[in-house]
C-alpha cells in the first residue's frame, strides 16, 4: 500500500484524536491502542506513525476533550446572550439524564477524574486536566456561588447518578443537585 499524502494524514490524526477523547471519556484511557485504532478504522500499525507513544495521544485527547466541552458552552453563552441564563441551561444539561446516559460526549472532568488521580503530577494530561477543571470552575461563578463548589457539586451528582443508573435513585440524585444549584436564582 502506498503512502498516505499530508492531508490524509492530518486527517487520520484528527480522526485518531477525536476516536480516543470518546473512547478515553467513555471507558477510561486503559483503552488499548489496538482498540482505539480500530475504532478509528485504521491500523494499529498507523498509531505509530501519528503519535511517539500512547501518553501523547492522551495529553491530545485530554486536550482535545476540554477544548471541545468549553466550545459547547460557550456557543450556550451565545445562544443565551448572557452569562446567567447560560449558566442555567449548562446546569440543566450538565444535570440531565442524557448527559448521565452519554459520557463519550460529555464532561471531561467527570468522565477522567479518576483515570487523572492516577497519572503522576509532572505529566501534560495532569496538567491540561487541572487547567480545564480550572476554566470550567471560572465558568460556573456568580456573584453569590464559588464555581468551584458549583461544580463540585455537579461533578459528584453526575457521577453518582452514573454510578447508580438503573435505579429511581439516579435520576433523584441529579435533580436534588439541580435544585441546590438552581434554587437561589
Amino acid at each position: 500500500m502506498g503512502r498516505v499524502s499530508q492531508a490524509q494524514a492530518e486527517e487520520n490524526r484528527r480522526r485518531v484524536v477525536e476516536t480516543a477523547s470518546r473512547l478515553f471519556r467513555e471507558h477510561g484511557t486503559h483503552v488499548s491502542v489496538a482498540d482505539l485504532m480500530k475504532a478509528s478504522g485504521l491500523t494499529h500499525g498507523g498509531f505509530y506513525k501519528q503519535f511517539a507513544s500512547k501518553e501523547a495521544l492522551v495529553n491530545e485527547a485530554t486536550a482535545h476533550a476540554f477544548n471541545e466541552f468549553t466550545r459547547l458552552q460557550q456557543d450556550k453563552v451565545e445562544q443565551s446572550g448572557t452569562r446567567g441564563p447560560a449558566q442555567r441551561a449548562l446546569i440543566d444539561s450538565y444535570l440531565s439524564v442524557e448527559h448521565r446516559d452519554n459520557p463519550a460526549e460529555g464532561c471531561p472532568v467527570a468522565a477522567l477524574a479518576i483515570d487523572m488521580a492516577r497519572e503522576p503530577e509532572d505529566r501534560e494530561a495532569s496538567r491540561i486536566f487541572t487547567e480545564g477543571v480550572g476554566a470550567f470552575a471560572a465558568q460556573l461563578a456568580t456573584d453569590d456561588q464559588d464555581g468551584i463548589a458549583r461544580l463540585c457539586t455537579m461533578f459528584g451528582a453526575l457521577v453518582l447518578a452514573r454510578a447508580t443508573e438503573g435505579s429511581p435513585l439516579s435520576e433523584d440524585i441529579l435533580a436534588a443537585a439541580h435544585r441546590a444549584l438552581t434554587d437561589a436564582d
